[in-house]
């Protein structure tokens, strides 16, 4: 598209337009070329003021940006650049209320708002604008002010090196691109997991994801027997807890920080801006958290490792529902999760369906395995690493049977973790009476979902929308994410949404590939040169990509999904 030039060309346009019917912004649609050799384009204008706020970028040439290239060479230091560089412009632009940049929260996502171009270091920023309008009027003198005064001006204070804290900025780049490696390195040393020392887990509320704060807040602290060191690319050797490969327990009191870890390690899978106190908190990539989850649906999963019949004489091997129950869904969610590549699951029993983890001795001697068609995980988690791959990070405190079957049992006490496994081996060495109902889990059997049931459009028109990090939409259906827990927040849902109409459009999903398939071709382009434009180009939206897990587990919760096995 040709770029309209100059300032006074933008600011004529828009003295033009002051009183003239709202409708007519979209005649802007399109790039401005203003001084200094920045771009302002206007990618979708307002219906009329009462509509979702106008999508705008803002460029800045590489030559005006001038960030050094060390900050920006490879795809890691770029997705950090820019989450340094969106977070200032969030900060800039925080006075003006027309103005709504996504900088997201704790986490270095791969964001839509903000790009640092591969070839020469130029700096994109997408937001969202509420244009101004009296009534159904443009109101074009304060749009001229909005748009040619104040948005360079952020530009200027955020997307440019000069006007930038560059120590910072590097600390920033540093603090992620240690992360990524951090994570890189766990399969070659055996570990699903790394905590770093002096690690600051606790939030400070549920809905407030920043650090603790106060003298009680303990500093993470490794014990001798998992003590590893890690070299990282800036910080060099860093000291911390590593979490093997296999069956890991984590007991301890209540209140003590047991789910506090796993919530670390669920939330390691993403790296963390500087401050955060999880910097240096990694799980490998491929770790997918489970629990239970009432009135689920599901499509045509092998759940027969966990229910191998029901009364009502429904083919477990092949079981769907539109209303799972706890136990049916968890079984459900983690044969999904290995069906999508996931090698290491976390499970917290605070979230988790009781009879589908245990099952002990008095209950067996009451109720028979004949009338009991359920078994538990803990018959066949020791069979998912060892015949599988999978690695389980459990939080147990109210079961001894899975000490048992656990490689490794760590204690939480008062935020303090030590090693109790060779305690925990003596403890189990007591015989209890309780038996095995199950020697190994069988595998998953892999699905080929029917694009035609995914269809993203509602009347005609693609519709992608979350409703906050609960729900989204997708065309006609609205899938409840509520579960899905390593969604970092609603534009990750959004991310999700865009993704599954990419596997659409693409013909990744086409009835025949498995969904595997088509998620290893969902990587391919996200990973590659495209990134964030792969899914740009489905919608210019504010967004952020998601991993194929969530895509994944969102694709499973469709209602009406069709698939064959």
């Amino acid at each position: 598209m040709r770029q309209r030039e100059g300032r006074d060309g933008l600011d004529r346009a828009l003295e033009r337009l002051d009183g003239a019917p709202y409708g007519r912004y979209k005649g802007l649609v399109g790039p401005w070329k203003l001084p200094g050799g920045l771009t302002v384009e206007l990618i979708r204008a307002q219906a009329d003021p009462f509509a979702p706020p106008a999508r705008v970028a803002v460029r800045v040439p590489g030559e005006r940006a001038a960030f050094p290239r060390d900050l920006w060479d490879s795809p890691v230091r770029r997705r950090a650049l820019a989450g340094y560089v969106v977070r200032r412009a969030a900060r800039e632009a925080a006075p003006e209320r027309a103005l709504r940049v996504d900088a997201g929260g704790q986490e270095v996502l791969d964001r839509s708002s903000c790009a640092v171009d591969a070839a020469d270091g130029s700096v994109t920023l997408r937001l969202g604008v509420a244009l101004p309008g009296q009534g159904r009027r443009i109101e074009g003198r304060a749009a001229r002010r909005l748009l040619c005064d104040v948005l360079p001006r952020v530009a200027e204070r955020a997307l440019c090196h000069a006007a930038s804290d560059a120590d910072a900025a590097r600390e920033f780049v540093a603090t992620v691109e240690d992360s990524a490696a951090l994570r890189d390195a766990l399969p070659g040393l055996g570990l699903v997991a790394f905590v770093a020392d002096g690690a600051l887990l606790p939030r400070r509320t549920g809905a407030d994801d920043r650090p603790a704060d106060g003298a009680d807040v303990v500093p993470f602290t490794a014990p001798d027997a998992l003590r590893v060191t890690v070299q990282l690319p800036h910080a060099g050797p860093v000291t911390g807890t590593g979490v093997p490969e296999g069956v890991t327990l984590i007991v301890g009191s209540g209140f003590h920080g047991k789910s506090t870890l796993l919530r670390a390690l669920e939330t390691g899978v993403r790296d963390h801006e500087p401050g955060d106190g999880r910097e240096r908190v990694a799980a490998r990539a491929d770790t997918v958290k489970i629990r239970a989850e009432d009135g689920r649906s599901v499509t045509r999963v092998d759940v027969h490792a966990f229910v191998d019949r029901l009364p009502q004489g429904s083919d477990t091997r092949d079981f769907s529902t539109p209303n799972a129950s706890g136990s049916t869904s968890q079984a459900a969610s983690l044969c999904e999760a290995v069906e999508a590549g996931a090698r290491v699951l976390l499970i917290d029993e605070d979230t988790a369906a009781t009879n589908l983890m245990i099952r002990d001795a008095r209950m067996r001697a009451l109720v028979s395995k004949e009338h009991e068609p359920l078994t538990p995980l803990v018959d066949t988690v020791r069979s998912l690493h060892r015949d599988h791959g999978v690695s389980t990070v459990l939080v147990m405190g109210g079961s001894g049977d899975y000490l048992e079957v656990a490689d490794r049992v760590l204690m939480m006490d008062a935020y303090r973790l030590s090693d109790v496994t060779e305690r925990a081996r003596r403890v189990a060495a007591v015989p209890t009476g309780r038996r095995a109902e199950a020697e190994s889990f069988p595998g998953v059997v892999h699905r080929s979902p029917d694009p035609a049931s995914l269809d993203p459009t509602a009347r005609g028109r693609p519709r992608v929308r979350a409703r906050g990090r609960d729900q989204l939409v997708l065309g006609e259906h609205e899938v409840d994410v509520r579960a899905v827990e390593q969604l970092a927040d609603a534009q990750q849902v959004v991310g999700v949404g865009l993704a599954l109409d990419l596997l659409v459009r693409r013909g990744h999903l086409d009835g025949r590939r498995s969904l595997a398939e088509a998620l290893d071709l969902l990587d391919r382009d996200l990973a590659g040169p495209e990134g964030v434009a792969a899914l740009l180009a489905v919608r210019d939206e504010d967004f952020a990509v998601p991993r194929r897990f969530e895509v994944a587990a969102a694709l499973n919760r469709v209602r009406g999904l069709k698939v064959r096995r």
